[in-house]
């Protein structure tokens, strides 16, 4: 339950609210791409093995992977804005930690720290849901959604060309400095939102969950190394099997868990997560596949002998383009719903990499998949947040959509894993150096297209929104606010059910009777307390509620259209008024 339930905006937002909270979601970005042009160079420039240098790697992904859901749910208790500075202010100083480090120890631990700006994403989402207007909401997530790939692609040529012309150390001062610019900038520009989640925060689930993530990913990161079917890559994942199913059981026990594993089992948020991994698996395979290919020498016959530089800006425009996407979405959010969107995403990117599997002789030709490819990730990244944030109450914002972006990174590390091991099994050997091949290249292209096609079973599979379905709707997008004037429009209630102290009552029964006594509609109130009910004609109408555990039955109603929200109070008698 949350303490402010209007189902309006409850803080002033001001135009730069979206813009800064995007930048910062770009600033996360960057932070995660700026090592890619030297991974290469990683062992000899930390002095240290091949396989230790992935540390360096693997560090930021699994404290993300654990910071994610966590900075959600406490955004939701605490304040979303008090601890998305909190995770940017951890970013600044793990990056100037890295930046002042030529060692292997300093350096993962630095990068350790600057994953917590991962918690960045869903606390800017679940932001934007507490305060902007319906109208404007479907393409503000949209563009924060998206703006880890816009990031990440713009970052790319930015790091490369930093990386060939200076010390590469300055990567991290600036990544540093556009982290204390997003922070003066949201200190500036954002209000903090004054909706909460009820309870205390689940320190022993998380304290689970981070291991069981720790458990289930460093196999993934590492399987490649250690041998997919060593006793310590399977040792680990049976350990993540087992402490992950102790801590489910744990959440379903207690009042206030870190994630709520019933809303997270509805069919519309599991089905969501599911696809949000196909989407993360899809995405990664063009980031790993393009820049090899376009910087591989000529001489191999199928290398396009590019510098880093230009091979980050074929691929830059797969975040210029994701960018872009974002108001384009919102129109077609707004006219056909999220689930519709989620589909025509998927199917662009699953014509981007069949095409792209032709697509593989010249730069330019890079530079098509790229853009087609950016439209497909960018509608469908949009389509995630809306879809869960119509289906959880706005007090499970935070958690809720912190789980959705460990979903996508899931997914980029399963994709990272898997596509490695397929380049490393199809690659050449050319004096003691392993090349990857044109075969690696196309099957990595056909693997995205298999998670491409489940994406689109499950996507299919998610419920479809009917007019019918607004009373237990909290509008998301630009459809649900248009659904939400229609109801105005045709004259209803609207407003919460609260208990004798004031507090949201979820799942109240509100129960509609017009003059004769007959039953004219119903609905339960959601998670928040919130409800919505039309009318089926003008007239006389009793407006009543109920809810096991709280006061004596109460009921009341208001005139149809009315601007004001009728709150049902369990503890006051009822009334009858004219519709």
């Amino acid at each position: 339950m949350t303490l402010t339930t209007t189902g309006r905006p409850t803080a002033r937002a001001g135009g730069a609210v979206v813009p800064v909270l995007a930048f910062a979601g770009i600033v996360v970005a960057v932070m995660q791409t700026l090592l890619v042009p030297v991974i290469k160079d990683l062992p000899q420039l930390l002095d240290t093995s091949p396989s230790n240098a992935t540390w360096v790697l693997t560090s930021t992904l699994l404290s993300g992977a654990v910071a994610t859901p966590i900075m959600g749910r406490l955004g939701d208790l605490y304040g979303k804005r008090r601890l998305l500075v909190l995770s940017l202010t951890v970013m600044v100083f793990g990056a100037l930690l890295s930046a002042l480090s030529s060692t292997l120890l300093p350096m993962i631990v630095g990068r350790t720290l600057q994953g917590f700006a991962m918690g960045a994403i869903p606390l800017g989402i679940g932001l934007m849901r507490d305060m902007l207007p319906r109208e404007r909401l479907g393409s503000a997530m949209a563009l924060m959604s998206s703006s880890i790939g816009v990031g990440g692609g713009l970052a790319l040529p930015a790091a490369a060309l930093v990386a060939q012309n200076t010390d590469w150390h300055v990567l991290f001062y600036g990544a540093a400095g556009l982290g204390v610019v997003a922070i003066a900038l949201t200190f500036v520009a954002v209000p903090e939102s004054p909706v909460r989640a009820r309870g205390g925060f689940d320190v022993l689930g998380a304290l689970g969950l981070s291991l069981g993530l720790v458990l289930f990913l460093l196999p993934i990161t590492k399987g490649s190394d250690w041998g997919w079917s060593s006793a310590t890559t399977l040792g680990l994942f049976g350990a993540a099997a087992v402490v992950l199913l102790l801590w489910g059981l744990l959440e379903l026990r207690i009042s206030s868990p870190l994630v709520d594993l019933r809303t997270t089992a509805r069919r519309e948020v599991l089905l969501t997560n599911l696809a949000s991994i196909m989407v993360g698996v899809s995405f990664f395979v063009v980031s790993l596949v393009l820049p090899q290919l376009l910087q591989l020498p000529a001489a191999t016959g199928y290398g396009l002998g590019q510098s880093m530089v230009v091979a980050g800006l074929c691929v830059a425009p797969l975040g210029l383009t994701m960018m872009f996407t974002a108001p384009v979405y919102a129109r077609l959010s707004a006219r056909y719903g999220p689930r519709t969107t989620l589909i025509i995403g998927l199917l662009v990117i699953g014509l981007g990499y069949a095409g792209g599997l032709g697509l593989m002789n010249a730069a330019w030709q890079t530079v098509i998949t790229s853009v087609i490819l950016g439209a497909g990730i960018g509608l469908a990244y949009s389509s995630l947040p809306a879809l869960i944030v119509g289906a959880v109450p706005a007090s499970e914002t935070g958690a809720a959509n912190g789980l959705n972006t460990l979903m996508r990174s899931i997914g980029t590390s399963v994709s990272s894993a898997v596509i490695g091991m397929v380049l490393a099994n199809t690659a050449n050997s050319a004096g003691g150096v392993e090349i990857p091949t044109m075969q690696g290249f196309r099957v990595s292209f056909l693997i995205a297209t298999g998670a491409v096609g489940i994406g689109l079973v499950l996507a299919f599979c998610l419920p479809r929104r009917r007019p019918s379905d607004l009373p237990r709707l909290r509008a998301s997008s630009e459809e649900d606010a248009n659904l939400e004037r229609a109801v105005a429009a045709l004259g209803g209630f609207r407003g919460r059910v609260l208990a004798a102290d004031g507090t949201p009552v979820a799942r109240a029964k509100v129960t509609l009777i017009d003059r004769r006594g007959r039953h004219a509609g119903a609905t339960l109130s959601a998670e928040d307390g919130s409800y919505a009910l039309t009318v089926p004609a003008g007239g006389s109408y009793v407006l009543a509620a109920q809810a096991a555990g709280h006061g004596p039955l109460a009921s009341a109603a208001t005139h149809c259209g009315d601007a004001d929200p009728i709150d049902l109070d369990l503890a006051l008698p009822g009334r009858t008024v004219t519709a």
